[in-house]
């Protein structure tokens, strides 16, 4: 789950079948019942319903959530991170780097990094069709050592530099929920215990 439509979304399917939550946020949503397996069936039901997808699998769920890491980071983050992405992403999810990295790569068919790029790519085109930044105000804001290492990145993805973008008529933008994905949105419901409510 990556927007804010997709919260929505679950909060109104959650309503409609009557459960409370405590939270939802991106990737996850607490719950304050604890649901049976009948109930946790319409859940899926109604999510699918809704083109999302509930998820029992704990590897699922981790690849979830580092997307979600990587979508909050490079979209809805103005902070710069003063840490390495991949120091950064074991402390906000507490697992081994390297475990997270092999893991992703196997079910998505690519690496974090590579996911990575393809969202900070899309965010520069963003920041160039608000035309709010110059070229090296978005390299500071989206933390590259310098302009021609953002230049270079984002003609590899685009095949086009940022200045021949930017004069373009029509630029072409992708969904963020399309961006290095391949599959459904995915969604975690836990409930109040933490448990998968089987």
């Amino acid at each position: 789950m990556v927007s804010a439509r997709c919260k929505m979304l679950v909060k109104e399917e959650l309503k409609k079948l009557g459960l409370h939550f405590i939270v939802v946020d991106l990737g996850e949503v607490e719950i304050m019942e604890n649901i049976s397996g009948e109930k946790r069936e319409q859940v899926k039901i109604a999510l699918l319903g809704a083109g999302l997808e509930l998820m029992d699998d704990k590897r699922a769920m981790l690849i979830e959530k580092i997307k979600n890491v990587v979508i909050e980071m490079v979209h809805h983050t103005n902070e710069l991170i003063k840490v390495n992405f991949s120091v950064f992403l074991e402390e906000k999810l507490g697992y081994d780097y390297t475990y997270m990295a092999n893991l992703f790569s196997e079910v998505q068919g690519t690496t974090i990094e590579q996911f990575i790029i393809s969202h900070k790519v899309e965010r520069i085109k963003e920041l160039i069709i608000y035309g709010e930044l110059n070229i090296t105000e978005i390299a500071w804001k989206m933390n590259y050592s310098s302009v021609a290492h953002l230049s270079n990145q984002f003609k590899k993805v685009t095949g086009l530099s940022p200045s021949h973008f930017k004069q373009l008529k029509d630029k072409k933008r992708s969904p963020i929920e399309e961006i290095g994905n391949s599959t459904l949105i995915n969604n975690l419901i836990k409930n109040k215990n933490g448990s998968n409510g089987n």
